[in-house]
């Protein structure tokens, strides 16, 4: 059963009061960027979509869930074998961890 919501509509043409202007991710997420890793964020956000846990990661990809940890939180480096393994995980490519 639909749950009825509030809908504000405009008359055509007219301009509404919030920014339609399309945001990359990156530009979403530059503060978290500097402060982390490009690829760390990458790989929160692919286990955030998968819904997996550290823990469920790293025992699927044979790493300890500290070292998943370390590489979300841009303190340890995410290596070329370790990202094939994500990859093959996600079922993406692995260059996206690098």
């Amino acid at each position: 059963m639909p749950v009825p919501t509030k809908t504000h509509h405009t008359k055509r043409g007219a301009k509404s009061s919030k920014n339609t202007d399309a945001v990359s991710w990156r530009e979403a997420a530059k503060r978290d960027i500097r402060r982390h890793s490009e690829g760390g964020q990458i790989l929160r956000g692919s286990r955030f979509k998968e819904n997996v846990t550290q823990r469920e990661l790293a025992e699927a990809i044979g790493v300890s869930q500290h070292h998943i940890s370390e590489m979300e939180n841009g303190k340890r480096p995410i290596g070329k074998e370790i990202a094939k393994r994500f990859a093959k995980f996600f079922k993406v490519d692995y260059r996206i961890f690098l």
